[in-house]
């Protein structure tokens, strides 16, 4: 593979971003002690060329504030279109990905976090895709084949040389290429295991949360995941409830999603312990490194882990919680940090560190794309399956083109080109906010309001 085989005269024409939004709040979904009425939504980018070929990404949030995003990605669009995609963007990934991120009049409201580092994600992700089509292979096959120096030249690593240099990424790279055959061969065989948060929301009644239960366990799940924070004997309830469904030799973890201060966190998981724990997830602000460093050790005797990552904005904060002992479970998000580039200097950084990971996904999209990540990780970095899994929960799926394809609690291996990003387009017809004809006939109905700014 060479960037030689991307025609020198292709380039970006133009940038489009949507505002897509589901009503999941009607149900319950996504429903936890933070978040309590999610819509899952997302800003979807398509990112047009001179020639038929597209690309299309997207990042993820909860539903209003989904425009000022898309604004986001618009400021970023005057950076972008016009250039040239193997000599401006590939060739010097790095470079392009830090002029995007570091613009000197954009940076002021966002410098590698936060809106427009969310906005800077779905353009990077639609980029990745857009290469992986050229390509003509899936994200993770075309990250798995790049000659290791390749694959490093795309990561910015300013910030970074205290901990991981792009030669440690390399050697990292080269001795992955041990063996790797045999791990891909066991990819495509076995696919990747997958643990569940469908049966965890805080707005689902007790009897659908037993019948959850036996429908995973009945699909091959052995790993469980249940949100907490709210209340500590509603806690406690859950918890025995799944514990009785799901028996005591079956994983289960559970997310605060950022609910507690340092001590009340340590105080309330002591509580909760007895039904053998193997992480709290987010158990405080998902900026405070020391504060989780606090929790993980004070927890550790417990034999219960300390997870977070999923709001973590930038790879600087993701140095800063692995030098601080403050995580055993990284959890990167897809959709957030600046897209693939800076996920992957996260991955070499926690492989350094010996700290798994662990993804977030589940809202629109974050199933498709991670799955993509974890298994490079699995094929060149980590080699490893051991106590890693991807997050699923199965909702949204049917939307996309590319949908993520579980068997037997595993994701199997994406084979079409891309990021698994496409939206269907009778779906954009149905569900872009406010005019598509879903939403259209909920305001109509009633069922929701329309809020305009």
């Amino acid at each position: 593979m060479a960037l030689a085989n991307i025609d020198e005269n292709l380039k970006i024409i133009s940038i489009d971003a949507k505002d897509m939004r589901w009503p999941t709040s009607l149900g319950g979904h996504g429903s936890d002690a933070m978040h309590t009425d999610p819509d899952y939504s997302c800003v979807y980018v398509t990112i047009k060329t001179n020639e038929t070929i597209e690309g299309y990404g997207l990042t993820f949030t909860l539903g209003r504030g989904n425009e000022i995003v898309q604004m986001g990605i618009r400021a970023l669009s005057t950076l972008i279109v016009g250039r040239r995609l193997r000599d401006d963007i590939y060739a010097r990934f790095d470079k392009f990905w830090r002029e995007i991120t570091s613009e000197t009049q954009i940076r002021w409201i966002g410098p590698e976090k936060g809106v427009m580092h969310l906005a800077v994600a779905a353009v990077i992700n639609a980029l990745w895709d857009l290469w992986a089509k050229l390509e003509n292979k899936p994200l993770w096959r075309l990250l798995t084949d790049m000659d290791p120096e390749l694959l490093v030249s795309t990561i910015d690593f300013r910030y970074l040389t205290d901990v991981i240099t792009p030669a440690e990424a390399v050697e990292i790279l080269k001795q992955g290429q041990k063996f790797k055959q045999e791990r891909i061969d066991e990819l495509l065989k076995d696919g990747y295991p997958c643990y569940t948060t469908q049966i965890g929301w805080l707005g689902y009644t007790d009897d659908y949360r037993r019948q959850l239960c036996k429908e995973y366990l009945a699909q091959g799940f052995n790993a469980f995941k249940l949100k907490v924070g709210q209340n500590l004997e509603d806690d406690r309830h859950r918890c025995r409830l799944v514990r009785e469904e799901i028996g005591w030799d079956n994983k289960l973890m559970v997310d605060a999603n950022q609910i507690w201060d340092v001590n009340e966190a340590i105080e309330w998981m002591k509580k909760l312990a007895d039904f053998k724990i193997w992480w709290i997830e987010e158990p405080t602000s998902p900026d405070d490194a020391l504060g989780h460093a606090t929790i993980a050790k004070a927890l550790k005797p417990l034999g219960i882990g300390v997870a977070s990552g999923e709001m973590c904005m930038n790879r600087i904060m993701f140095k800063q919680f692995l030098q601080a002992n403050a995580l055993e479970f990284c959890q990167i998000d897809s959709a957030r940090v600046g897209g693939v580039n800076e996920i992957l200097s996260v991955y070499f950084m926690c492989k350094k560190f010996g700290v798994k990971v662990v993804p977030h996904a589940g809202g629109v999209g974050l199933c498709e794309m991670v799955q993509h990540l974890q298994m490079w990780d699995f094929t060149s970095v980590s080699c490893t399956k051991t106590d890693r899994y991807v997050e699923y929960v199965d909702q949204q799926h049917d939307q996309f083109v590319y949908p993520t394809n579980v068997k037997n609690a595993h994701y199997m291996p994406p084979t079409a080109p891309g990021y698994s990003t496409e939206l269907k387009k009778d779906v954009i017809a149905k569900f872009e906010y406010p005019n598509g004809s879903e939403w259209q006939r909920m305001f109509k109905e009633g069922i929701v309001k329309h809020i305009t700014y």
